[in-house]
């Protein structure tokens, strides 16, 4: 009789927008044998990101990414779809930078906070809480939000219809539906693979 394989552990990660008040995060749980690759897809997805740019995952000097996506740079970036988060947060209290857009330069932290046993149930990652919405894609990073937050609530503002058409209408930065956010994530397929 073959030996029964071992179950994960359990990552429970907060994850922090850097560079915002009051700030935006999500905590969210995932088997710490996720690879960077599906950990960005995840991070996507509970932040209400759009996948449409660049990203990273730095720690210590170390960079994970897509490797294609450096050839004309002088960094040296591991193939994030070949290395299971645990092999870089192995502590809790262990933390990295997840950098998304290297225009607008959004720096989340991502923190482990408790390595939990598995219990078999959680088998792809899924959001516990949050609070607040992410900033809509290319506004600029940190500085251009907090511009467009004046702007968008400002109705006589010379750019308030600008603004709030490029949000595509009313934008609400206090919201956050964790039951929508663990929808979308039911709907992906785990693990997913990693997308050239």
């Amino acid at each position: 009789m073959a030996a029964k394989k071992p179950t994960p552990s359990i990552y429970q990660l907060k994850v922090t927008l850097l560079g915002i008040e009051p700030p935006i995060w999500r905590r969210i749980k995932a088997p710490g044998t996720t690879l960077l690759c599906c950990l960005h897809d995840a991070l996507q997805a509970v932040m209400g990101w759009t996948d449409s740019h660049l990203h990273q995952f730095e720690k210590d000097g170390t960079y994970w990414g897509v490797p294609e996506h450096y050839e004309d740079d002088d960094i040296d970036v591991i193939d994030e779809s070949t290395v299971p988060a645990a092999k870089v947060l192995i502590a809790e209290g262990d933390s990295m930078i997840y950098l998304y857009d290297f225009g607008d330069t959004w720096r989340h932290e991502v923190v482990l906070d408790k390595i939990l046993p598995s219990d078999g149930a959680v088998n792809r990652p899924v959001c516990l809480a949050g609070e607040r919405r992410c900033p809509p894609e290319d506004v600029g990073g940190p500085s251009g939000y907090k511009e467009f937050l004046e702007v968008i609530f400002e109705p006589g503002h010379e750019e308030f219809t600008h603004f709030r058409g490029w949000a595509g209408g009313t934008f609400h930065a206090e919201e956050f539906d964790v039951k929508d956010v663990n929808a979308i994530l039911e709907r992906m397929r785990w693990p997913l693979r990693h997308r050239r």
